[in-house]
């Protein structure tokens, strides 16, 4: 019997053209809903716990949902649910409007998210899978970059169209629709998860590729908690409110604009290293900050560098998952990825918050710093250990004995 043929070029860029234009416009769509549902539950008079604790929902549906994705998709397909996913996705936006009660945007915000969720993992899914490995980082670059111009791009329909009324939510339902397009012409290089993957224990990737995994939390805490504070950090080093909010455009613009020079880089050397670099960079920036903090321009400066390599993490590590997992468990990776994000981005912002007051102001900063070198430990040691996680799968036996 002949081995399947690899996929051609032509083949690969058609699966990565449907991956990342999905992902991207549903990252339209969410950065639309967030901020848009924020405003329309302060209309209805919901406290700012009630706004916190109704969008804390979605990071608790993500963690509880997507290990699941994977074991979902090997039954029905990839490709019929990430349609579902989209189809589903798009209603329950129009769904908040419709249903316009705070008592049911709580179970719509949670089967809204776990849709969101769904999609990611498979779109990450099969940009892992369809990249060549020469080239994996520098297509996690694009994507990553795709996506952050995705969420520049959902705060910007809403000054176009309002806020109030029908016209927000059925943009966001139309991006969700043309999201659908690109997957439906590249159906003939969708991909397929195999269902002897499904039984393994999320966690259990944690034991494989601890570096490439924790890449996740690291990200998201760091990324939501900054997003969160450096505003109010902001205030308090004695910046006006909308110089301080604008701290953040240098954090954002750094993440767009070094996402695929580094992921060009790491393709050209150990992804581990490069892990490992990201994460000195970033404690040492964050350890600069409250120095920086005296001056504007270098601030801006420091943060643009700092967010800049900081968010790499996420590319790199995807693509060093990729690497270090093949086949059946690929999918399982992925979703392993996708929740450990979530867990830290609903960890991240209260713990930066209480280092702020702990040590007010500049236990921000040093809280950052503690992540990053935390995380920076774990790369080293496990560089020094020798684990499987080379720009190379460990040997079947060996990925068995460590997941199961």
């Amino acid at each position: 019997m002949l081995a399947p043929s690899p996929p051609s070029d032509r083949d690969r860029f058609t699966a990565i053209a449907a991956a990342i234009t999905c992902v991207a416009v549903v990252g339209i769509g969410l950065s639309l809903s967030i901020p848009l549902l924020s405003l329309e539950m302060e209309r209805m008079g919901a406290s700012g716990a009630m706004i916190g604790l109704n969008t804390a929902v979605g990071g608790f549906a993500s963690i509880l949902t997507v290990p699941f994705v994977p074991r979902l998709a090997a039954r029905v397909g990839v490709l019929p649910l990430l349609l579902f996913s989209i189809g589903l996705g798009a209603a329950l936006l129009v769904g908040f409007k419709v249903f316009y009660d705070l008592a049911w945007w709580f179970p719509l915000r949670f089967f809204f998210s776990a849709t969101l969720g769904a999609l990611f993992v498979l779109s990450e899914f099969w940009i892992t899978q369809a990249a060549a490995p020469a080239r994996r980082g520098l297509v996690m670059g694009i994507y990553a970059t795709v996506l952050a111009l995705g969420f520049a791009i959902g705060p910007g329909l809403l000054v176009l169209l309002g806020t109030e009324g029908f016209a927000p939510y059925l943009a966001g339902a139309a991006l969700f629709v043309v999201a659908a397009l690109p997957i439906v012409l590249a159906r003939g290089v969708s991909p397929t998860i195999s269902r002897e993957g499904g039984s393994v224990r999320f966690l259990a990737y944690l034991r494989l590729a601890p570096a490439a995994t924790l890449a996740a939390f690291i990200y998201g805490a760091v990324e939501t908690g900054g997003f969160a504070i450096l505003p109010l950090y902001g205030l308090k080093v004695g910046f006006d409110a909308q110089t301080a909010a604008g701290l953040v455009s240098a954090v954002a613009l750094g993440n767009v604009l070094f996402a695929i020079p580094v992921g060009w880089l790491a393709d050209r050397t150990d992804r581990g290293l490069v892990l490992l670099a990201a994460s000195i960079v970033g404690a040492l920036g964050a350890a600069l900050i409250p120095a920086a903090s005296a001056s504007l321009p270098v601030l801006v400066g420091l943060l643009f560098l700092w967010g800049g390599v900081a968010g790499t993490l996420y590319t790199v590590g995807l693509a060093h998952l990729g690497a270090s997992v093949r086949g059946p468990d690929l999918a399982g990776a992925n979703a392993a990825f996708v929740v450990l994000y979530s867990a830290g981005l609903m960890i991240g912002p209260p713990m930066i918050g209480a280092g702020m007051d702990l040590v007010v102001p500049q236990g921000f900063a040093w809280t950052l710093f503690a992540m990053f070198a935390a995380y920076a430990v774990i790369v080293g040691v496990n560089i020094l250990r020798g684990r499987p996680e080379a720009d190379r799968p460990a040997p079947p036996e060996q990925v068995e004995r460590l997941l199961r």
